[in-house]
């Protein structure tokens, strides 16, 4: 990949050759060019802004030295095959994430445009979407006094990404805003014991499937405290969204499990079923180990699903509690909460399983319809039957 940098002060990029980019760059893995617009001012100041027509504040940077350099750096890229992208860094621009960073990445040469002032000229920007691929972007929802503290922050989010760059590409898919689109989970080294602070028992345990699931759970947990807005919810047909539940939801969980799980009673001709005769201590305290999500209808809470990594890799997501109301039942709310229980699993797992009772017709027919088979080669709680089902990447 070719990195071009177009600014005022190519001092900036001095931190491109620390580091893991500065290695990249001498092993050939990156090729970065820092250009001083001033090379394109030709008077005697070198001047490269001007004041804005209309009035106001401050000052605008000016076309010309703008348009010589795309032409010469675009070019040097040309000869060798190179299609370009120009990266206007702007807070007026789209809100940079790790997804823009992975379309970024498969790019094969970017030329960041560094503004300062008020701006670039609009007309630069314009005449760039006709000679390449442009993409304005923002680092967030502030200012800076120009472009190339950006410039640096998405060059190290996108080339970290790029085949061969990191020693451990297995740390790409744990790490923050990876696939799942959670945070990442809490990190622990040696010592155990640090200023009375001990490692959490289950990193100690050896138990890989009982430290994914709890790897998971932190992330959720993080995610839900610090960027709620990444754990965007799905949304049922009439707008109504499936949400997380949190711990004030336990009564009634217990109220809606209780009236599901009568009707399976009824069904399967059996009292012995667990959800039948848990406490809401209980419902309170699986609320911490499950992964739950429920649909209020009318401030009403009408329907609930949950799910967990189990397995002792890890890799199986356990599918439960599929609960609608009795006066709703029928109306394709619990299709829904098993496909959408299906899509937030983490990246882990590789399967999905769940049990529903031997004479649960309905339920049954639902889960076949969704892909999932029988397996009564698998060991199944009385009086139920297992189903199983792999997961499409």
């Amino acid at each position: 990949m070719r990195l071009d940098y177009l600014t005022i002060f190519p001092d900036f990029f001095a931190p491109l050759e620390l580091s893991l980019p500065g290695k990249a760059a001498a092993s050939g893995l990156l090729d970065l060019g820092v250009h001083d617009l001033r090379r394109w001012a030709h008077d005697r100041h070198r001047t490269v802004d001007d004041t804005p027509y209309g009035g106001g504040a401050g000052m605008v940077m000016k076309p010309e030295p703008w348009g010589e350099a795309f032409a010469e750096v675009l070019s040097a890229g040309s000869d060798t095959g190179e299609r370009s992208t120009i990266v206007f860094t702007t807070p007026s621009g789209e809100r940079f994430d790790q997804r823009l960073a992975e379309e970024l990445s498969t790019r094969e040469h970017l030329v960041f445009a560094c503004g300062r002032y008020e701006g670039i000229d609009q007309r630069v920007i314009d005449h760039a979407r006709e000679i390449a691929e442009v993409r304005e972007i923002s680092l967030g929802d502030y200012v800076l006094n120009g472009g190339e503290v950006a410039a640096l922050a998405v060059t190290e989010a996108v080339v970290r990404l790029l085949p061969g760059f990191m020693g451990n590409a297995a740390s790409l898919v744990e790490e923050s805003h990876a696939e799942g689109g959670l945070l990442e989970y809490p990190v622990y080294t040696k010592p155990r014991s640090w200023e009375g602070r001990d490692v959490p028992d289950v990193l100690l345990s050896g138990d890989h499937g009982a430290i994914a699931r709890w790897r998971h759970a932190e992330a959720v947990r993080r995610t839900a405290e610090r960027r709620p807005d990444l754990l965007t919810p799905s949304v049922l047909d009439d707008g109504t969204p499936i949400v997380r539940a949190v711990p004030g939801d336990a009564g009634e969980l217990l109220t809606l499990q209780r009236a599901c799980w009568v009707q399976e009673a009824i069904a399967n001709d059996m009292l012995d079923i667990p959800a039948l005769h848990e406490s809401l201590d209980d419902v309170r305290a699986w609320l911490g180990e499950w992964d739950t999500y429920v649909v209020r209808r009318a401030g009403r809470l009408v329907a609930a699903v949950r799910g967990r990594l189990e397995g002792s890799a890890g890799d199986r997501w356990d599918i439960g509690r599929i609960m609608v109301a009795p006066d709703l039942q029928g109306s394709g709310l619990g299709r829904v909460l098993l496909e959408h229980i299906q899509a937030v699993a983490p990246p882990a797992a590789t399967s999905y399983v769940l049990f529903t009772g031997a004479a649960s017709a309905r339920n049954q027919r639902m889960y076949k319809k969704a892909g999932f088979r029988l397996r009564t080669d698998l060991p199944a709680p009385p009086g139920a039957v297992v189903l199983t089902k792999r997961r499409e990447r």
